[in-house]
C-alpha cells in the first residue's frame, strides 16, 4: 500500500515552488468531495499556503496516506476512525469516542483531531411519511412494535454485519415480515415503491431528502457515533498552528439536516461539488 501511495503522490514534490502547498485529502462520496473543497477554500481565502486534492480514496488508503505523509489533512469520522483505525468495539458515547480517538491518534500516529463539525453520518432506519403516519413512527421503538407488519430493504453490509440488522433487532426486539437485499441506491427506488416499507440510510443522504423520507429516531442508541472530524497531520498543526485556527472555524457549525442538504444538491441537483461548498462558505461568513 505505501509503495502505492508513493506511485499516486509522488509528484506532489515539484508542486508550487514558490509556495507551500497543503495536501486536502478525500473519500470516495458526494460528501467527502464536499467537504474536502471546503477545506481547500477555507485554507486559500485564510493562510499563504496554497493547496492540492487527492480524491477518491477509501477509508484504509486514506489513514495509510495521512500516516505516511502523503496526505496533509482530510475529513473523517469518528467511528471509522475508533472502530476501523483504533480496532475498540466498545460501545461508548459520542464524546467517548472523540476523546479515545483524538488521544489515540495523536499517540500511536501523530495526527491531530479538531473538534466535531456538527454532523452525524451515521446508520439511520427511515419509512416514508405516510408509513410513518399510518403506524405513528418516531423512534426505533416504535418501529419494533409493528415491524412483523413491515419488509425491510438494505445493503448486503447492514443485513449481516455485527453493529447490523442482527443485533439491531436483538436490542430492540425487532421481527421484521421479511428482509430483502438491495444493491446502492436500489434500496430508495424500492421504497419508494413500496416493496419494502423500512430501509437504511446514512443520515446525511440527499436521497432521503430527494424522496420525502422521514428519519426515525435510535432512541437506544445502538448504532455508533460518525462525528464528522478534521484529521490533520502533528507536523503541519505544529508548523502551521494558523492552519488549525482556520480550519477549527467550522467546527460545530454542520447539522446532520445542512450536510444533507448539501448532498442533495451536488447528488440530486446536479450542482458542482466546489461551487456546493463556496456558496455554503459565503453564506456563513466564512470567505467573501
Amino acid at each position: 500500500m505505501l509503495f502505492a501511495l508513493l506511485l499516486i503522490f509522488g509528484v506532489l514534490a515539484g508542486c508550487s515552488a514558490d509556495k507551500e502547498t497543503i495536501v486536502v485529502g478525500a473519500k470516495y462520496f458526494t460528501e467527502q468531495e464536499i467537504l474536502a473543497n471546503v477545506l481547500e477554500l477555507l485554507i486559500e481565502e485564510h493562510t499563504k499556503l496554497g493547496t492540492v486534492s487527492r480524491t477518491n480514496m477509501s477509508s484504509h488508503v486514506i489513514f495509510a496516506a495521512v500516516t505516511s505523509g502523503a496526505i496533509d489533512v482530510y475529513i473523517d469520522y469518528t467511528g471509522t476512525i475508533f472502530g476501523s483505525y483504533l480496532n475498540h468495539t466498545d460501545d461508548l458515547s459520542a464524546q467517548e469516542v472523540f476523546d479515545i480517538s483524538s488521544r489515540e491518534l495523536e499517540v500511536q500516529h501523530d495526527l491531530r483531531l479538531l473538534s466535531p463539525l456538527g454532523f452525524n453520518n451515521t446508520f439511520c432506519l427511515a419509512v416514508r411519511p405516510e408509513t410513518a403516519e399510518q403506524f405513528n413512527l418516531r423512534t426505533f421503538s416504535d418501529l419494533a412494535l409493528v415491524s412483523s407488519e413491515l419488509i425491510f430493504g438494505g445493503s448486503a453490509e447492514i443485513l449481516y454485519r455485527y453493529d447490523g440488522l442482527p443485533n439491531l433487532k436483538l436490542v430492540y426486539n425487532m421481527s421484521f415480515k421479511d428482509e430483502l437485499e438491495f444493491a446502492d441506491e436500489a434500496r430508495y427506488q424500492a421504497i419508494v415503491d413500496d416493496i419494502v416499507q423500512v430501509t437504511e440510510a446514512f443520515s446525511t443522504d440527499g436521497l432521503l431528502m430527494a424522496h420525502d423520507l422521514v428519519v426515525l429516531e435510535d432512541d437506544k442508541h445502538f448504532f455508533p457515533p460518525y462525528e464528522g472530524v478534521v484529521v490533520i497531520r502533528g507536523e503541519i498543526a505544529e508548523k502551521h498552528p494558523e492552519l488549525v485556527d482556520v480550519l477549527s472555524k467550522i467546527s460545530g457549525v454542520f447539522t446532520d439536516y445542512i450536510m444533507r442538504n448539501l448532498n442533495y444538491r451536488v447528488d440530486v441537483q446536479g450542482e458542482d461539488p466546489r461551487e456546493v461548498a463556496r456558496s455554503f462558505l459565503k453564506d456563513n461568513g466564512f470567505i467573501g
